[in-house]
């Protein structure tokens, strides 16, 4: 698509939606490390529906239409969520040893904001990329206090760093010792840390006893019982069996997308962490359906 064709459309987009809702929507891929404004992201969105959409359309117009809202959210909310949730966890795991790195350049004799310029040399991941905006907007004149309140701002989906750097900015306003603060939150957040890994690992069970349940074995059942009711129905006029099997697949769906936010809750604590389960479960067991529907049980 031309650039010109693709800028009109997205000043369409733009006033079409809500403004306010628009600036929410850019905060979030923003947050995602997406460099792209929020009506050309959702243009693209856009577009990856339409392709998914008319190509599932060509075996059918409920498959296109499925295809096409899979795709649109997927490409839309689910990835930028996946981007968000991965460079938070990669954030978290690597807090404590920024904080103990920055603890020793303290006690070295250098200042809070010289040991911040310093931490942007070493590497920790996606964290170092968040410090350096910190340190560049300290150097531009930014209080060392707004900068990382900034910080924390930007990262306040994750409660970990949040409340971290709410007590570091703290300690920095009231001049406690600042190597003894860094040492003893890192040590707290490596202690969160390893009770939210000792979840996990408490709740596999539970977790795989869902994703076999609406994954495999319920959509395997019902795609063969929609067979069944196939193969006896013959001899019966105008049974809707497409109907019936239309809404089986939509009670998979359903109970995908309900295992899914059940999971989340249990591993994390929060609806919103099970959506990227529901995806995945409501792909598996729509696949799983579709196949148990093509067996040829009659033989």
């Amino acid at each position: 698509m031309p650039k010109e064709s693709s800028s009109k459309l997205a000043l369409v987009l733009e006033k079409l939606l809500p403004s306010k809702w628009l600036k929410r929507y850019e905060l979030f891929i923003y947050s995602a490390d997406i460099d792209f404004l929020a009506s050309e992201y959702l243009l693209i969105s856009l577009l990856v529906g339409v392709i998914a959409g008319a190509v599932a359309g060509i075996l059918n117009l409920l498959y296109g239409l499925a295809a096409f809202i899979a795709a649109f959210l997927g490409m839309a909310y689910l990835y930028p969520y996946w981007k968000i949730n991965k460079r938070i966890e990669d954030m978290e795991r690597r807090l404590p040893d920024a904080f103990f790195y920055l603890a020793s350049s303290l006690r070295a004799g250098i200042s809070f904001s010289e040991a911040l310029e310093e931490l942007t040399t070493a590497n920790f991941g996606a964290l170092t990329k968040e410090f350096k905006k910190t340190v560049s907007e300290i150097k531009k004149g930014r209080p060392t206090n707004e900068a990382l309140l900034a910080f924390a701002v930007r990262n306040k989906k994750s409660p970990v760093l949040y409340r971290s750097m709410m007590i570091i900015i703290e300690a920095l306003d009231r001049g406690a010792p600042m190597g003894d603060v860094l040492v003893s939150v890192g040590n707290d957040v490596r202690e969160i840390l390893r009770i939210k890994q000792e979840r996990k690992a408490s709740t596999g069970m539970q977790v795989m006893f869902f994703i076999i349940t609406s994954g495999f074995i319920g959509p395997l059942i019902l795609g063969i019982v929609t067979q069944v009711m196939a193969a006896m129905t013959t001899q019966v006029p105008n049974f809707p069996t497409e109907t019936v099997r239309t809404i089986l697949l939509g009670f998979v769906i359903l109970q995908a997308i309900a295992s899914g936010l059940g999971i989340g809750v249990i591993r994390e604590g929060k609806y919103s962490a099970g959506l990227k389960y529901s995806a995945l479960l409501v792909v598996l067991g729509f696949a799983v359906f579709q196949g148990a529907t093509s067996l040829n049980i009659s033989m």
